[in-house]
């Protein structure tokens, strides 16, 4: 009664003040006492419109016409300096303030620990010249082989690039392939010189080379030091001189290219895109050509150099959107989809898209301990994630457990990956030496590309069913200086290659191009290629074909049991020697026993090294001193018999650090 009492209290005190009336359409009045009616209705949930706080940056970028708009990338070789020289215009610009972060644009751990660019990364600069303000959007590519599919995707979001030159090493192996790739995209080259100020810089020798490389006029060339900031005041009018504004209309329907994309925890996977025609706002309704899957457009903004939400994005800008509710699986963006309004899939031209990367090494990924199988799991999703170009499935080992078998674009990819798992998520983790894709042709003519060892067909099915084993191969351009000639040749010959072009790109430098097995290439070829000439090699590759190759499979024995995790495709040609250096190096990481171990390396059902692991052995002859010989005998025969039986029963069970040691570099 009580609580019945103070309901009805309650209500007569909230009716003194509103006044509740329901209509036919079911939208709830509050009439209040002071006479403004205020009516609720059920509506559809509907994305949150931005804020209408517009910014100054926003102000200054909706006065911009097309016309002067830049969108332009920095390509070079490895450690030429382009993350610096992009410092250098965020500050010229003033979009960071100076003396700050060092490499603003290299935002993983890894990438300022080994000070190397991994992902492209992108920014918007405003930059007044001549009393007009320009929009500039700027990539920041790696320059790492390994990560020329990042490159050549940022070659789709510009119309020209800065082609960078370090003035002490001149144009190297990296600096060729990117020239080649921009100008089969029709890019405007603008070439810039840095590190003029090292006194081992050498300016008039690499306007040389570039003159009689890639034909570029030496007068164009821009010579800076990104580091110390010497002339790079020069760079901006120069690429609003030289690259043409983006081509586009925003009148015309809304046409977007899907450039990148990266995940986050709270808004789901965001797409960096550039606005070919059109105009792209919070709350508009998209879809994509490659999935049909429709969303709304929760926000967009432009990387300044974080992300900057916008109210619009109009053709020739390039900028980041992501979705309300989230795209949740990052599956769905598919880099080099195009995007239009809902409606407009008919009138719209899909653009051409991306080749996807394939991957080139695959490496066999467990953890050290199998109580943390679920944490790594994880740790790997997460990261692949943000790196679309790493293959995963699950594999299993019975020497090692449950784990995966991981492909990459190649060796510095696999170590990058390795270095991140370790450094961002703790994870310990077993890493098999990296392996390479073979070609299996049946006699009945189906083709077969397999990725994992164990799958290699036994030595009796390949000879019964087996027509052809292939390999792939790769076209290899080594730049480097003249004196080491001879050595490299005598490299390149020991691993199979064969010699394809040999030219003088000037009188000190060569350009040396090769046919090279992949399988050779991830085996530290890269490390003893810069040890055989002091550093000053510069190595490109990319794919040329498959070959057929007389293959086998190294398999290491443990008292006749085959260990699964150390299994390798080689040449027939390498299998010796690989197998005595197997054998010996995994007879140090094995406990001796009670009983004699073999250590076997096994190739076509033949062993081609064998090590052997003495037992423990007791003293039975300790007690006897002046007995007769055969006495002696019978006890050695007795303890002989022992061991047999000790040898069928006993069981070597080899411990993960084992396998940790033998497989460490």
């Amino acid at each position: 009664m009580q609580l019945c009492h103070s309901f009805k209290h309650r209500l007569s005190i909230s009716s003194k003040y509103f006044h509740i009336s329901r209509s036919r359409s079911d939208s709830i009045t509050y009439n209040l006492q002071g006479g403004s009616r205020r009516p609720f209705a059920s509506t559809q949930v509907r994305p949150a419109p931005p804020s209408k706080n517009v910014s100054e940056v926003e102000r200054k970028i909706t006065t911009i016409p097309l016309e002067r708009f830049r969108n332009f990338c920095i390509v070079a070789h490895v450690d030429h300096g382009k993350s610096t020289l992009s410092d250098r215009l965020l500050e010229l610009t003033g979009t960071i303030q100076p003396g700050g972060n060092k490499q603003i644009l290299d935002k993983l751990d890894v990438e300022r620990e080994r000070g190397i660019t991994v992902k492209a990364q992108t920014c918007s600069m405003i930059y007044n010249y001549k009393g007009e303000d320009y929009l500039l959007h700027l990539v920041d590519t790696p320059g790492h082989v390994d990560f020329r599919a990042e490159v050549s995707r940022s070659y789709a979001s510009c119309g020209g690039a800065l082609l960078l030159v370090d003035a002490s090493q001149g144009v190297q192996a990296q600096t060729v392939a990117n020239f080649y790739l921009a100008f089969s995209q029709g890019l405007q080259l603008v070439p810039v010189l840095n590190k003029v100020d090292l006194p081992s810089a050498d300016a008039p020798r690499a306007l040389e080379q570039m003159r009689d490389t890639f034909e570029l006029d030496p007068a164009n060339a821009v010579l800076v030091s990104a580091k110390t900031g010497l002339n790079v005041t020069a760079v901006l009018p120069k690429v609003i001189e030289d690259i043409p504004p983006p081509v586009g209309d925003h009148l015309k329907p809304l046409r977007i290219l899907l450039v990148d994309s990266w995940y986050s925890s709270y808004k789901g996977v965001i797409l960096l895109v550039r606005i070919f025609d059109g105009q792209i706002k919070a709350g508009d309704q998209i879809t994509s050509f490659a999935t049909g899957l429709k969303y709304f457009v929760g926000e967009v903004g432009i990387m300044y150099p974080d992300q900057t939400p916008q109210t619009v994005l109009r053709a020739g800008q390039v900028g980041y959107i992501y979705f309300n509710p989230g795209m949740k699986r990052s599956q769905e963006a598919k880099v080099g989809d195009t995007y239009t309004h809902v409606g407009m899939e008919k009138v719209v031209e899909a653009l051409p898209g991306f080749e996807e990367p394939k991957s080139m090494v695959f490496v066999a990924a467990f953890p050290v301990d199998q109580s943390h199988y679920q944490h790594l799991e994880d740790s790997i999703n997460q990261i692949v994630l943000n790196d679309r170009s790493v293959t995963l499935r699950k594999e299993s080992s019975e020497a090692l457990g449950a784990g995966w078998r991981l492909g990459f674009l190649g060796t510095l990819h696999c170590s990058v990956f390795e270095d991140r798992l370790r450094q961002e998520h703790g994870a310990s983790i077993i890493i098999t030496p990296p392996t390479v894709p073979f070609k299996v042709i049946w006699t009945d003519g189906k083709e077969t590309v397999i990725q994992n060892p164990a799958e290699f067909p036994n030595h009796d099915l390949s000879h019964n069913h087996v027509a052809e084993l292939q390999e792939p191969y790769v076209l290899a351009t080594i730049t480097f200086p003249e004196e080491y000639l001879g050595k490299i040749i005598e490299l390149c010959e020991a691993n199979r290659g064969e010699q394809k072009e040999l030219r003088f790109f000037t009188a000190t430098q060569v350009i040396l191009k090769y046919d090279l097995p992949l399988a050779h290439l991830v085996d530290d070829f890269f490390g003893k290629l810069k040890g055989s000439t002091k550093g000053y090699a510069s190595l490109d590759y990319e794919e040329a074909d498959w070959r057929r190759s007389n293959l086998v499979k190294l398999q290491l024995l443990v008292n006749k049991e085959p260990v699964d995790a150390v299994a390798r495709v080689v040449h027939s040609s390498q299998a010796e020697r690989l197998g005595r250096q197997w054998v010996s190096k995994f007879k140090e990481h094995v406990a001796r026993q009670m009983f004699e171990i073999v250590i076997q390396a096994t190739a076509r059902n033949r062993v081609v090294a064998r090590e052997t692991i003495k037992p423990f052995r007791k003293d039975v002859l300790q007690k006897l001193h002046a007995s007769d010989v055969s006495r002696r005998r019978k006890l050695l025969e007795k303890q002989k018999e022992g061991r047999k039986k000790l040898k069928a029963v006993g069981n070597i069970a080899i411990d993960h650090k084992a396998f940790q040691a033998f497989l460490a570099k």
